[in-house]
């Protein structure tokens, strides 16, 4: 298939475009590249691109597309926090026209990137499936419901959108993001001994390896359209629900001589919720997710060794996205509305 993949320079699309390629796909990206410059270790090969805000693309733009995998977003919580009307702009009402677009350009698949963090808060004890309640705790995750439902409603026999649940993601990746809670502590194990937790520990969150989620999108792009038309899907492995507390031991066990500390005032988070992963498991047989934590702690372990990581540099804009929009709004580059002012 011809695929366009928004977001090919962020930390999901750094693993999924090389993939894609893999595969046999004619891969395009489209990014604002943000994040291009953000590495750790060799950047993947380039692929043909267009650097332009996702918020200005056109139907014309995507002529010729079979596929689109909409990875492009404002990536996580804090940033949502910072200005809750632009999450949803480019969240949701730019994802919107995005869809909208690639039904008018004919393109027939549009895999979009959502988020388990829909889920919010948990209620109940027993892992969710994609028919349960949204309770979202932050403008990130309504955004992705708002998302979701605008984009469902695009539907027909010529267009086909699958949204990916994402569970909270890890594992490294050539623009890592250090603001993940497990390539988080694994570092801070390594580079300072300690494995710090900045919550109690007592939440649960789904945890998925990043090329779990990339062999998720390459499976439900090549998936029966007929059994995947319209539907969400959670994106991991039901055993792979973890209390965060207990991931921290996980690091500690993998990383010699560390040991699990607490921040002052640690408390409860408000994100707490185990999803269950067995539809997708059931209905797109050829997605075989291949990750665990503790192999992926190994692998960030390896990865931060082998290309000399230290805790300045994890702790910098090169790898905390939040610090990365900050500092390019301070310099002037990016303006209010996260637009490129100068490059």
């Amino acid at each position: 298939m011809r695929v366009l993949v928004t977001g090919h320079h962020g930390y999901l699309g750094g693993v999924l475009t090389p993939m894609l390629r893999a595969a046999g796909h004619d891969v395009t990206g489209l990014d604002t590249d943000y994040y291009a410059d953000c590495l750790l270790g060799p950047a993947p090969a380039a692929v043909p691109s267009l650097a332009m805000d996702l918020r200005d693309v056109r139907p014309e733009q995507l002529a010729g597309f079979d596929a689109v995998c909409h990875l492009a977003a404002l990536c996580n919580d804090p940033i949502g926090n910072l200005n809750p009307e632009l999450t949803y702009e480019i969240n949701h009402r730019a994802t919107a026209r995005l869809a909208e677009a690639a039904r008018s350009a004919g393109v027939s698949r549009f895999l979009f990137s959502s988020s388990c963090s829909l889920y919010g808060a948990g209620t109940d004890d027993r892992p969710l499936d994609e028919t349960a309640g949204f309770a979202p705790v932050t403008p990130y995750g309504e955004s992705k419901i708002r998302a979701e439902q605008d984009v469902a409603a695009l539907a027909d026999d010529d267009f086909s959108p699958v949204f990916l649940r994402n569970a909270t993601a890890y594992g490294f990746s050539p623009r890592l993001r250090g603001d993940l809670v497990v390539n988080d502590l694994a570092a801070h194990a390594l580079l300072t001994g300690e494995v710090r937790l900045l919550s109690d520990g007592s939440a649960w969150r789904p945890l998925v390896h990043v090329e779990d989620i990339c062999a998720a999108f390459l499976a439900l792009l090549e998936a029966d359209r007929g059994t995947v038309h319209g539907r969400a899907y959670n994106i991991g492995v039901t055993a792979e629900n973890y209390l965060i507390r207990d991931v921290a031991e996980l690091v500690a066990e993998v990383v010699p001589s560390s040991r699990v500390t607490f921040a002052g005032g640690a408390s409860a988070d408000a994100r707490n919720y185990r999803v269950s992963c067995d539809l997708v498991a059931a209905e797109v047989p050829g997605f075989h997710p291949r990750w665990t934590v503790r192999k992926g702690i190994e692998e960030l372990v390896e990865a931060y060794q082998r290309y000399g990581l230290t805790i300045e540099a994890f702790g910098s804009e090169r790898h905390q996205r939040l610090r990365r929009i900050r500092a390019l709004t301070e310099a002037g580059r990016l303006d209010a509305e996260l637009r490129w002012s100068t490059r």
